[in-house]
């Protein structure tokens, strides 16, 4: 599988390039499903889905004009025809994984089977944002309820052999000044690259690429 795991979605010119490559060819002849299982668990959960669907938000996912646009509800696929939910996954070229709950995101990865099923979609691209990108780690932490609160780690899916710890110096996202994320980085036993919104890793064949038009640093264990 090719990732791009983003902080805010597809931001700039840089990470547009850089899903088009991943892509190997435009997004216009490109088929995508979208994923917006983690935003669920928050008030407003439900709407905040809908805008994530219909690309009515600031992060640049849904909306970017894709041949084909579908939505993969994670918490259904236990209860349907695996071979049904398999085929379509299996004919994208994309999946477009929303930010929100990243812990939700992670369970339901899990129980639903997709988690099981990535690492056998050699060409497919996995474009992260947010918690979508942070779940594909083997550590995660966050503390989005609070940010005063203990920095959380839990254990990620592993479909990268890195962190990720998103929206640095943020306004709205407090628990994620640089101060906060490299006494973060220093709790998790995997290499984690810090990035802001303008920021995206790029993941192809093994190689580690970051793209940016903004901010990152990378803090080793």
């Amino acid at each position: 599988m090719k990732y791009l795991l983003t902080s805010a979605g597809i931001k700039n010119a840089s990470i547009h390039s850089a899903l088009v490559e991943l892509l190997g060819k435009p997004i216009a002849e490109a088929s995508a499903l979208c994923i917006p299982a983690a935003l669920y668990p928050f008030p407003g959960g439900p709407a905040m889905a809908y805008r994530f669907i219909s690309g009515a938000t600031a992060n640049p996912m849904c909306e970017l004009g894709w041949k084909s646009l579908g939505v993969l509800e994670l918490a259904a696929l236990p209860s349907i025809k695996e071979e049904y939910w398999i085929a379509a996954v299996e004919q994208a070229d994309a999946l477009l994984v929303g930010g929100g709950d990243v812990f939700y995101l992670c369970r339901w990865m899990r129980e639903s089977g997709l988690a099981k099923l990535l690492p056998s979609l050699r060409e497919t691209v996995y474009v992260g944002l947010s918690a979508g990108s942070m779940v594909t780690a083997p550590t995660f932490g966050e503390t989005y309820d609070n940010p005063t609160t203990p920095f959380v780690i839990d254990t990620g899916l592993g479909l990268v052999d890195f962190a990720l710890l998103p929206h640095v110096d943020h306004p709205n996202h407090p628990e994620s000044t640089t101060a906060k994320v490299e006494r973060m980085a220093a709790e998790v036993p995997v290499p984690t690259y810090a990035i802001d919104d303008e920021t995206a890793i790029k993941v192809a064949g093994g190689a580690v690429e970051v793209v940016s038009e903004g901010y990152w640093k990378l803090f080793t264990p």
